[in-house]
């Protein structure tokens, strides 16, 4: 890497190229930087502005030239960290842009930027947002639909119990655990080997699909034998068998597209991803369709289901998530990956390739855990006919986090993951906090919301169909009694993929061991002190008592890794905004109340007490938090005042006398 002084070479005749990120990306906090490289240097007399700029694609600008010209200025990383030289990290562009291999770290240079077109945090983090957001609105349609068609009786805690597995897999991968295992490890790769971690990622893709297909066809021959644990003998343990051979087959396709989705973000390349899950949504939802056309039994029980509704439900349920794995692959194309089969790695890379199998070994450990507390939790909730409220209830609890934090999450990741490559563990601290606040800002509105207003929420959406309102109400009341561990969840969620940028396998499978421990443990004692009601609702509150066990778990780890984490303004942020949120929430309450008791727990109550209680609720908390000296709500304020000071402007305009009888 280089850098400018006086006594460079100036060549003025280079292009710049148009569109590289040279400041770091925005985190709501501060006003925007200006990067050094936009003055003139008043030793070397360089004006960059004097250099020409291209336009169009990519290929069609100057390659090497423009990149040493960068390299020269004292930009910004393009990842978004600073090097100590106040250099952009250019070695591995110069280097791909000559046909060259990138130089490494014993050649004192730092480690290459993502491939593909880099964007800042906060624009990538929006394209997923985007993105997340139609995919978990859609997700809640097909969730509507699958109530609304199988109810909430034995067939649908049927279904629910076989695909319990499969959708803990994409749970964990939608949480990132595998994607943040093999990121750094790519990201590695990238920095070292001269074709730039290509021929390393096709032998990590190759080694673990192979080993995906195995562990597939493992569950499905043992499909029958998970059935016998989580469901009692009778006509709903050989539908559940059914279902799960049908089912399991989804988690060879859900390791997949998180295998795709990795290789993509080390790429700089977020959206495919994101958008992804829609397919399988849309899948699922016409196969909803499908089945409701289907000619069947009026009543629909495990015993009367027909074996055409039965292949429908299930294999259109798995075809949604091939499709969801499969529409990832011309991305890759598109990204210049090309996937070949690699199953014998170099001798260099021993290794590297035994570091891969012990993360994997602790991803495997981490799985084995949830499942023990999944099986346990499938087993409550089959003997007290209340498996469809948790799963229900559960699915909900997660779409906030998925629409405001996931894409938050992803974009962090691979920025992590080369600031602890190159040991620069104050930024992954940065980086830590900077995802603690904006997930209080975004999740702790949201909780007391779900607090206030689940049971009218679910109402209002679910109780159609074969789900009646009673049991549409209890989705709501389990939903609202968990909502507390949303905030905790995400926490855990990042510290996670902090510990993994680490290429520590270790530590996230003993985080979640405390999880699972605690939850088992809470589960256990509501068995013995609570009715059967109330079981079914500590299915929900204990997992989100377990993820704030886990939060505090992850802090003391990370603070014992790193020492002090800096965290005063995640405590100050997370406060301020709790507290406006309280005083939202409680209106919230109260209004939807008086609207139940007025006009009962129908659709039409329960639809204005939603509407009412989430107006007023929000207007309060809007208030409470204009008043509150949060510095992440700063640009919105400072761009509401810029706003007002125009109009007011125009108005004195308009309003000014105007001279209507002209030049004498």
């Amino acid at each position: 890497m280089t850098s400018s002084s006086p006594s460079d070479d100036d060549d003025w005749s280079v292009a710049s190229i148009f569109g590289q990120v040279l400041a770091e990306p925005r985190t709501f906090t501060e006003v925007d930087p200006i990067p050094a490289s936009v003055f003139d240097d008043p030793q070397s007399g360089q004006n960059p502005w004097s250099t020409p700029t291209y336009f169009g694609p990519r290929r069609h600008r100057p390659g090497v030239p423009a990149v040493e010209f960068l390299a020269t200025q004292g930009a910004v990383d393009t990842v978004g960290a600073v090097d100590t030289a106040g250099a952009v990290d250019t070695a591995g562009a110069v280097a791909a842009n000559a046909g060259l291999a990138a130089p490494g770290p014993d050649h004192g240079a730092p480690e290459p930027p993502a491939i593909g077109e880099r964007k800042g945090l906060l624009s990538s983090s929006r394209t997923m947002a985007v993105a997340s957001l139609v995919s978990r609105l859609t997700g809640f349609v097909r969730n509507v639909v699958l109530i609304a068609a199988l109810g909430g009786e034995q067939v649908a805690n049927a279904y629910n119990s076989a695909n319990s597995f499969p959708n803990m897999v994409y749970e964990l991968l939608l949480g990132g655990v595998l994607s943040s295992v093999l990121i750094p490890l790519i990201v590695h790769a990238q920095h070292h080997d001269e074709d730039r971690g290509e021929s390393y990622t096709q032998r990590l893709l190759s080694i673990a699909t192979a080993v995906l297909g195995v562990a597939t066809l493992v569950a499905v021959v043992a499909a029958p034998l998970i059935s016998d644990l989580v469901v009692s003998p009778g006509p709903q343990r050989s539908l559940t068998s059914i279902f799960a051979t049908l089912l399991l087959p989804e988690i060879f396709f859900y390791g997949l597209g998180a295998l795709f989705t990795a290789v993509l973000n080390t790429r700089g390349v977020y959206g495919p991803g994101a958008w992804a899950p829609v397919v399988n949504n849309v899948i699922t939802i016409v196969t909803v369709g499908v089945f409701l056309a289907l000619p069947g039994p009026s009543t629909l029980t495990p015993a009367t289901m027909t074996t055409a509704q039965i292949l429908v439900v299930g294999i259109g349920t798995t075809l949604g998530i091939v499709g969801q794995a499969v529409v990832l692959i011309p991305s890759l194309r598109r990204s210049g990956f090309r996937w070949n089969w690699r199953l014998r790695g170099k001798p260099s890379e021993a290794g590297r390739l035994r570091e891969a199998g012990s993360l994997s070994g602790w991803i495997v450990g981490y799985v084995v855990a949830s499942q023990i507390g999944l099986l346990f939790i499938l087993k409550i909730g089959n003997d007290h006919a209340g498996l469809t409220i948790f799963t229900t209830a559960d699915l909900l609890f997660q779409m906030p986090y998925g629409i405001l934090v996931v894409s938050l999450l992803t974009a962090l990741m691979p920025r992590m993951s080369r600031a602890a490559t190159r040991r620069d563990y104050e930024a992954v601290k940065d980086d830590l906090a900077l995802g603690a606040r904006l997930s209080a800002l975004g999740l702790l509105p949201i909780t007391a919301g779900l607090m206030a207003l689940g049971p009218a929420f679910t109402t209002v959406f679910l109780a159609h169909g074969r789900t009646s309102i009673q049991l549409a109400h209890q989705f709501g009341v389990n939903l609202a009694l968990s909502a507390f561990g949303l905030l905790p969840f995400a926490l855990v969620m990042l510290q996670l993929r902090v510990f993994y940028a680490l290429r520590d396998g270790r530590t996230p499978t003993l985080i979640n061991v405390f999880m699972v421990g605690t939850k088992l443990l809470l589960l256990l004692l509501a068995l013995h002190t609570v009715d059967n009601k109330g079981v079914i609702e500590f299915l929900n509150v204990a997992t989100s008592a377990s993820y704030v066990v886990g939060a505090v778990v992850g802090h003391v780890l990370l603070t014992r890794r790193f020492g002090r984490l800096g965290f005063r303004s995640v405590v100050v942020t997370s406060g301020l905004i709790a507290a406006a949120s309280l005083v939202g929430g409680v209106v919230a309450y109260v209004v939807a109340r008086l609207c139940v008791s007025a006009l009962g727990q129908g659709h039409v109550g329960s639809l204005v007490a939603l509407v009412a209680g989430g107006l007023s609720g929000l207007v309060v908390l809007i208030a409470v938090c204009w008043r509150l000296p949060v510095a992440e709500l700063d640009p919105v304020r400072r761009r509401v005042a810029s706003r007002r000071e125009g109009n007011a402007a125009d108005s004195r305009i308009v309003s000014a006398p105007v001279d209507r009888e002209g030049p004498p």
